[in-house]
């Protein structure tokens, strides 16, 4: 074989070989009886462009930082590139092909990051893929401009369908994308004018290219090109040469081509095509028809070829980072601390800590750690949705990213919550530490980013202030009720809450030596410095509860008093109301259900003992409390506008109300007067 049969004009083995990814993708979807055969179809000369003769990869190292990066924002179309991570030979094998979408796979229905070899990303619902390139893209240049192009020096490709396109995630992502002229970012739209209910034009007739025209995308509308090699690299190459606007290639294929009874209709999107077809459109293909799953030899050697290309590169690569970490070995570290997501070493020395009596909001205490830390925990990246100052995100001196610079290490997202938390996620797989923020009520806009870095455990942190009620005046569209609970159910999210300016310095801490993405939900209201705080949070905070002030007769314990966030200080005051009465009762933090449930049975006993009375206090929705308390302190109504501290005393966080509804659970006094719309007691 020749050493540049990867390159050059198409050639019959170049269109057999995409025959192959064609009839691949056929067979798995029909062995499965579920997925969608159409779009691989028509796409295969596109992928096999993309990974044979344009991107820079190495499949045996598929973590290489300087590698070109891939994303199936059409996820859907997943055989599509498990074909090309086989043939290519990414450690996927041809009975993992015949195990399409079954139980145990590594070719699940849509591409998980972390579960197969060469997926860079998990991008599912229709759009996250789209903003998620838009991620890499920033974090590419940012690294590159940081740290020099011999470093990093990469691309970024997505292919991209019009369902894509209908999300909004994708408006948001492609303006601010266009606003900051990231280059190196090359998408290739699908125009193949099918949707699963029918024809686009049902529900979709935007001008795609003046849309994204409009955003400062380079755009070139390739047309009816689809089977063209060389047209399709030719477009490619000039989308990559783009290095301060991103690029859009408008390709007008043709779904589940060139099956006589699926080409251009919605069947083809997301059913088996049936074995009498396949063997139909093998012959068009000239592929042998009775033959399933069937790989020439010829043609996985000259896929082998293609992956193994980016070898040389790669080496190159090492050898010359190694000669710049050499002569440059504290940014060597640095960059080190970027690829691994972590702090510098002796980093969380850096953590400030805060006396007992001042009065600071969680909000603000964040922006202090920030401040402080920003220096030793180099992969720090991030910024907030227009909020920048009232999230504590604007870190002073860390420079701005614009479209002059993307060496800054502060983010202006623009009020475009789905899309920043998307890429967010994007820029977690690309050797930064990305932090975003918002209010907490608007965590619903980004909901979908949330879960799928939750799923795939990327190290993004979600920065929501104005954590409850206590946001006041601007009322009950403004104050998370609910968002609380419903984010504890989502597993593999870490879920903080801290109490006070110390607990929160460690929920930083937390998060920067954990491995997946963190919720820290702050305070927008000052709240006290609570005493034991600086001392117990430390090993408290990690355990997600922790006893902070201990009952005065060890011998007895009356009751336990939980708390989360801004309400452990009303339930401290309580505590001390209780026991001037001679009850024994104990105040525990509890600013993380999920680390808490981490610990074994012992830990959970010894800050929560079995049989003794608990009462919870939250100012959020009680669903779930019941695991833990007997009673408790919550809101199940939406919120109300009046200042922070009028609508908190009116929903009964106070030390009063809180020692009240305590002796009620004890029997010792009637339950007080319910505030409102909550009842008084069990």
């Amino acid at each position: 074989m020749p050493e540049d049969v990867t390159r050059g004009a198409p050639s019959d083995l170049e269109q057999h070989a995409i025959n192959v990814i064609r009839a691949l993708a056929m067979d798995a979807v029909q062995q499965a009886n579920s997925g969608h055969p159409g779009t691989p179809m028509a796409l295969a000369p596109l992928a096999h462009v993309l990974f044979t003769r344009v991107m820079r990869y190495d499949a045996a190292a598929p973590d290489w930082l300087d590698r070109d990066r891939f994303v199936l924002s059409a996820g859907h179309a997943s055989m599509l590139q498990y074909a090309l991570l086989y043939l290519c030979g990414f450690g996927l094998e041809l009975d993992d092909l015949r195990q399409f979408r079954q139980w145990g796979s590594a070719t699940p229905g849509h591409p998980e990051r972390g579960h197969t070899r060469g997926v860079e990303i998990t991008t599912g619902p229709l759009g996250q893929g789209f903003a998620n390139g838009v991620g890499m893209a920033l974090a590419e240049a940012h690294l590159r401009e940081r740290f020099g192009p011999e470093v990093c020096n990469h691309h970024v490709f997505a292919i991209c369908s019009d369902g894509d396109f209908m999300e909004g995630v994708s408006h948001e992502a492609a303006s601010l994308a266009g606003h900051l002229r990231l280059g190196r970012l090359v998408y290739v739209y699908d125009d193949n004018h099918i949707t699963i209910d029918g024809p686009t034009e049902l529900a979709y007739t935007d001008n795609v290219p003046q849309r994204f025209q409009s955003y400062g995308w380079h755009v070139i509308e390739l047309g009816e090109r689809a089977n063209d090699l060389d047209a399709l690299e030719a477009a490619l190459r000039m989308g990559m040469a783009e290095d301060d606007r991103p690029t859009l290639i408008v390709l007008r294929s043709h779904i589940g081509w060139p099956s006589p009874k699926f080409t251009d209709t919605s069947d083809a999107h997301g059913n088996p095509l049936g074995a009498d077809e396949i063997k139909v459109v093998k012959e068009l293909l000239g592929l042998d028809p009775d033959q399933s799953f069937s790989v020439p030899d010829e043609v996985l050697a000259y896929y082998r070829t293609a992956g193994r290309r980016g070898s040389a590169l790669r080496t190159e690569w090492e050898q010359r980072t190694g000669a710049w970490g050499r002569s440059n070995p504290e940014r060597a570290t640095e960059l080190d601390a970027c690829i691994s997501q972590r702090g510098l070493d002796g980093w969380e020395a850096k953590l400030p800590s805060w006396p007992a009596g001042e009065s600071i909001a969680t909000r603000n205490a964040s922006k202090e750690v920030l401040g402080a830390i920003f220096d030793v925990v180099p992969a720090l990246v991030g910024g907030a949705a227009d909020l920048t100052g009232n999230t504590g995100t604007l870190v002073k001196g860390a420079g701005i990213v614009s479209d002059a610079s993307k060496a800054g290490r502060v983010v202006h997202f623009g009020i475009r919550e789905h899309a920043m938390g998307a890429i967010a996620n994007g820029m977690s797989c690309s050797a930064l530490l990305p932090f975003v923020g918002t209010f907490f009520v608007f965590s619903d806009y980004m909901r979908p980013p949330v879960r799928l870095a939750a799923l795939s455990q990327l190290k993004s942190a979600f920065v929501w202030t104005h954590d409850s009620v206590g946001v006041g005046e601007d009322g009950p569209t403004h104050q998370p009720i609910e968002h609380i609970a419903s984010l504890r159910a989502m597993p593999g999210l870490c879920v903080i809450r801290p109490a006070d300016a110390n607990e929160t310095a460690h929920a930083w801490r937390v998060h920067i030596d954990g491995t997946g993405p963190t919720a820290l939900l702050l305070s927008r209201q000052n709240i006290p410095v609570l005493e034991g705080t600086a001392e117990r949070a430390v090993d408290g905070l990690p355990r997600g509860a922790y006893v902070l002030v201990d009952e005065h007769d060890t011998s007895a314990l009356d009751l336990v008093i939980i708390g989360t966030g801004a309400e452990v200080a009303p339930c401290v005051g309580a505590h001390d109301a209780l026991s001037a009465e001679g009850l024994s009762v104990r105040v525990v933090s509890m600013p993380s259900w999920d680390l808490f449930e981490r610990q074994d049975a012992e830990y959970r006993a010894t800050v929560l003992p079995p049989g003794a009375p608990t009462l919870a206090v939250e100012a959020a929705s009680s669903f779930g409390w019941s695991r833990y308390a007997d009673d408790v302190i919550a809101i199940d109504r939406f919120g109300a506008s009046a200042p922070g501290k009028v609508v908190l005393d009116e929903f009964g966080y106070s030390p009063d109300y809180v020692a009240a509804r305590a002796r009620a659970l004890l029997g010792r006094a009637d339950p007080p007067p319910s505030t409102p719309l909550h009842p008084a007691g069990p």
